[in-house]
């Protein structure tokens, strides 16, 4: 196994830790410094905070976070698709308008159903 082969990605994380470490220790050494009660209080969705932080969420949120990640996944899939699509020929095409036209259905079939509806 060549290890010179490896050498740039090497390099390149190594200049990217470099370069992150040092804007994380410039902003902490040359940002201002006033701390007060507003900035020190935990934030959170811009309201005081009330009763236990384990109250039970509603499942709605959870529906539609999944749904989000579900058609951003799916959506994803495309990606390579689009890379070769010169490579596929016709029957790449065809197949990814059938997977565009059942994602479309699903899609339409959720807002319909008021899945994606935030009350």
């Amino acid at each position: 196994m060549n290890l010179q082969q490896y050498f740039p990605v090497l390099l390149f994380i190594a200049v990217g830790s470099a370069i992150g470490f040092a804007l994380i220790a410039a902003g902490s050494l040359i940002g201002p410094h006033r701390p007060d009660a507003q900035k020190l209080s935990p934030y959170e969705c811009g309201f005081e905070t009330f009763g236990d932080a384990r109250m039970k969420f509603d499942v709605r949120y959870y529906l539609v976070a999944i749904l989000f990640i579900l058609f951003d996944l799916e959506i994803a899939f495309l990606f390579p698709w689009a890379i070769a699509n010169g490579a596929v020929g016709m029957v790449g095409f065809v197949t990814a308008m059938i997977f565009l036209t059942i994602l479309t259905v699903g899609f339409i079939y959720e807002w319909k159903k008021g899945a994606l509806d935030w009350e």
